[in-house]
């Protein structure tokens, strides 16, 4: 059977936990046409390059999906009926890699490198007056003029 990665856009305004049953919808479609899904990532609300339907982030997901091309065909009928979703992307690939995809281990790296601190780090303040600063009589520009 072919082999294909299947990547969807869904709406910045339903939940994680919808999304979730999305890809389940999804994946049921393609399982009753005599498919199966090798892999399916959640890769987060993210930002969109340009507003697509007045939406300037959307929930991605990607399926590994081997099955034949009928399967594929009502997988993005269905897509297209759904208000959900606002794009998909369906590539005919020769193989499946197993390792997670770079979009997940580029977010796993940099979560690992934050630490703690997130990406601030440990800043060295020096000297820097904090709080209590004598503001004093300043010169007040233009705002000031003929007041007096």
């Amino acid at each position: 059977m072919p082999l294909y990665e299947h990547v969807f856009i869904a709406r910045q305004d339903i939940s994680p936990a919808q999304v979730d049953a999305l890809t389940e919808t999804l994946q049921k479609i393609v399982t009753d046409h005599g498919g199966k899904i090798a892999k399916s990532e959640y890769w987060g609300l993210r930002n969109l390059q340009y507003k697509i339907k007045k939406n300037r982030k959307g929930h991605y997901s990607l399926m590994n999906i081997e099955a034949p091309a009928d399967a594929i065909h009502e997988l993005e009928r269905q897509e297209k009926i759904n208000e959900d979703v606002l794009r998909f992307l369906t590539l005919r690939v020769e193989e499946h890699d197993d390792k997670p995809s770079p979009v997940l281990s580029r977010r796993d790296k940099s979560d690992r490198d934050r630490g703690d601190r997130g990406d601030r780090g440990d800043r060295d303040r020096g000297d820097r007056d904090r709080g209590d600063r004598d503001r004093g009589d300043r010169d007040r520009g233009d705002r000031d003029r003929g007041r007096r």
